[in-house]
């Protein structure tokens, strides 16, 4: 892992932790539960592998399953199809960009599920598509390989 992103996950980490009210906010946060950060941790994962151009290792962040589901402004099913997807919609780093994740909230369901929001920002050069973001709402499974993504809905 390199230095900026174990900096960067400390930074998110003290972040999670610090119990802190915001203005617009009536309760206090609260300190991150281990399946919060373990679910963080994921996509910050994903985000270092994607922008170094790492689409594998990007889409190992979900579960390896044919149930698996990705909605956009269709319905597609299954892992080795979004992989293919990915890499033909991506096929270069320009095309890529640099990805960012903003504004996450983990909601734990039980101790095998949870339900992550949040924001994503593609920053990108106009010639390989421009700059794109949006909200996405994403449930994990807790798997024998950790947490994965079974359902991505992404806008």
């Amino acid at each position: 892992m390199s230095l900026r992103t174990s900096l960067r996950l400390a930074a998110v980490f003290l972040v999670l932790l610090a119990p802190v009210t915001l203005p617009a906010q009536t309760e206090p946060l609260h300190t991150a539960t281990r399946q919060e950060l373990d679910v963080i941790k994921v996509l910050l994962a994903q985000e270092a592998a994607w922008n170094r151009g790492d689409l594998t290792a990007f889409a190992s962040g979900y579960k390896d399953s044919p149930d698996t589901l990705f909605i956009t402004h269709q319905i597609a099913r299954g892992y080795a199809g979004m992989l293919e997807q990915y890499k033909r919609n991506y096929p270069d780093r320009a095309a890529m960009g640099t990805l960012t994740f903003s504004d996450l909230e983990v909601h734990t369901l039980d101790e095998n599920f949870a339900v992550c929001i949040g924001k994503y920002h593609l920053d990108r050069g106009k010639k390989d598509g421009g700059n794109a973001g949006g909200l996405f709402s994403l449930v994990f499974e807790k798997t024998t390989d950790g947490w994965k993504i079974i359902i991505d809905h992404t806008t």
